[in-house]
């Protein structure tokens, strides 16, 4: 075998990892669900945009998760495929029943809650990622069982300071990957 092709599977096995791609689909995701759930922008194209953001999110976080099963990440595997379903699916939930939205946010919240307890041996940035979004998703039922703008807008603030988290945490992975050193604080 040539260096080159050597070089190319090295590089293969060492940057399998697709965390970093999936908490940054999930921020990305978790803040357009944030803020468009704040009520600070408004109008027929954030609804669009809002869907736009969710299948994106979904689909990007459901590739992610497959490619850590097949690097044998099942935490994050199973993580990423779950809330790219999940994310894929809200995009297509608008017009649904306040009942059936709500259950929908609550059982998903189980999920989050299962995800939190799972990686609290994982750090700080985990806790907060996956606690953060089971209090947000649980917000989110309430709000929908309620029809209650503010706790909406509540649940809203919450996914977004979720969604601030992972995206924080992957850029500093990356950008301290890329450096070669602690350029960011991960601790």
């Amino acid at each position: 075998m040539s260096n080159e092709a050597t070089g190319a599977l090295n590089a293969r096995s060492t940057g399998a990892d697709a965390g970093n791609l999936g908490y940054l689909a999930l921020g990305l995701t978790l803040l357009a669900y944030g803020l468009l759930s704040t009520g600070i922008f408004s109008g027929t194209a954030v609804g669009d945009s809002a869907r736009l953001a969710h299948v994106v999110g979904g689909l990007t976080l459901f590739i992610a998760g497959l490619w850590q099963f097949r690097g044998g990440e099942g935490f994050t595997g199973t993580a990423f495929t779950s809330l790219g379903a999940f994310w894929a699916t809200w995009s297509t939930a608008s017009g649904a029943h306040k009942n059936a939205a709500g259950l929908f946010l609550l059982l998903w919240a189980l999920l989050a809650l299962t995800l939190t307890a799972a990686s609290w041996n994982a750090g700080l940035f985990s806790r907060a990622v996956y606690g953060l979004l089971t209090v947000s998703l649980l917000l989110s039922a309430l709000a929908a069982f309620n029809t209650s703008g503010g706790l909406a807008k509540a649940a809203g603030w919450v996914a977004a300071a979720s969604g601030l988290t992972a995206w924080y945490w992957a850029t500093a992975s990356l950008t301290n990957s890329a450096w070669g050193r602690d350029a960011l604080p991960v601790k």
